[in-house]
Parts: structure tokens; C-alpha cells; sequence
């Protein structure tokens, strides 16, 4: 099966199964990935088939809808490959990617590393920040039925994976245990020019919404 064919499908079976999903980590999150990841690519040295499917696959089955567990996305996206008959060496580095994209917390060690995990986690992490992480994030507040902000709740930098997976924080919060952090932990030069961007966005919304919060023009 040709590349282009290959695509197709996973495309194909990535909209079917993530159909009605929330809409922070639906389709179009997806589609927004894999665009990131065709841009970033042009610039590095990687592997387009595995870099695709990776971008495509990586949130085939978040852990955050699954109660934690991080071992359903790699096993779907493993088993629909394997009937796709796709390379067993690009089947097992793409599984590395899915296993090893996530933020977790910025306090877990990366076991795996390769280029081609370079330019997808770069690209997904560019969607979590800018307007529209913004937007993701308080998606994802309202979905989990979190407060928006609240001055007593400090922002905690130093959870471990468990804490960071089992937080209820006010979304204002996650700017800080996330989001903010992102830009000066992307790997490619063209990730970190467009984080760069996008995470001064991020800065101005934040400073207009303490000054809203507080009652001043």
C-alpha cells in the first residue's frame, strides 16, 4: 500500500473514532497537528510517513477520557496499523511518539528521542498555546466543570505526573503548569519561532484578564 493510500486511511479511521470527542481533542485538533507537522517538517531531516501518522495517531485515545490509561492509544493505534500491513519499523516508531508526545506534568523523564518525535511534539504543543490553546484550555476547564480562576489557589510547579494527571486547579492555573512553560521546551527552530509568538499572545491575554478580573479599564 502506497503512502498516500496509507494516509487516506488513517485520516479516515482518525475522524471515525474520534467522532463526538471532546472538542478540545477532536478532529480538528488533529488536523491542526498535522499541518503543524507538514510545516515543521519542511525544515528537518525526518521521515514524512512516520511523522504523519504519528501527528495523525498520537491522541487516537487520550488518557485524560480513558481514566489514565496510557496504554489503550499506542494499543489502537498499533493494531490499525498492523492491518494496514504498514512497516513494522515505522509501526514501532510511531508507537514511540504516541507513547512519548505528552507533557505529563514537565516533571517526567523522556525515554525516547528522535527527530521525527521532535517536529510532532513540537506541533502539538504549538496547538495548546496561542489563541488557540486559549481557547483548549478553557474547553477543557468547562468540560471538566473547573473554576475559571481563583486568587487562593496558587499554581504548582513541581507535581509529579500522578498530581499534574489528578489536578482540579481553576484553569488559570494550567497557563503556568503548562502552557507557559512550553515555548522554552520545543525542539525545532521553526517550533520555537512560532511558540515565541504565540506564547506573547498568551502573556497579553492573561494581563487583560487579571486587569478585567480586578475591575480596571
Amino acid at each position: 500500500m502506497n503512502q498516500e493510500l496509507i494516509l487516506s486511511k488513517t485520516i479516515d479511521f482518525v475522524k471515525d473514532t474520534l467522532n463526538n470527542a471532546e472538542g478540545g481533542h477532536d478532529w480538528f485538533h488533529i488536523q491542526r497537528v498535522y499541518k503543524n507537522t507538514k510545516l515543521i517538517a519542511k525544515d528537518e531531516a525526518v521521515d514524512i510517513l512516520i511523522v504523519s501518522l504519528g501527528a495523525l495517531l498520537h491522541d487516537i485515545a487520550d488518557s485524560k477520557f480513558y481514566d489514565g490509561d496510557e496504554t489503550i492509544g499506542p494499543r489502537m493505534a498499533r493494531e490499525f496499523l498492523v492491518d494496514l500491513q504498514v512497516q513494522s519499523s515505522v509501526i514501532d516508531h510511531v508507537i514511540k511518539i504516541i507513547e512519548n508526545i505528552s507533557f505529563k506534568g514537565g516533571n517526567t523523564k523522556q525515554h525516547f528521542r528522535s527527530p521525527e518525535l521532535e517536529v510532532v511534539q513540537d506541533a502539538d504543543r504549538l496547538d495548546a498555546i496561542g489563541a488557540i490553546g486559549i481557547a483548549r484550555c478553557f474547553n477543557y476547564g468547562g468540560f471538566k466543570n473547573r473554576g475559571l480562576y481563583d486568587p487562593q489557589i496558587r499554581p504548582n510547579l513541581s507535581m509529579s505526573k500522578e498530581e499534574y494527571k489528578a489536578s482540579t486547579a481553576p484553569t488559570i492555573n494550567h497557563f503556568y503548569e503548562k502552557l507557559l512553560l512550553l515555548k522554552d521546551r520545543m525542539n525545532t527552530k521553526t517550533g520555537k519561532k512560532i511558540a515565541e509568538e504565540r506564547h506573547r499572545f498568551m502573556e497579553q491575554y492573561l494581563d487583560q484578564f487579571y486587569k478585567e478580573w480586578e475591575g480596571e479599564r
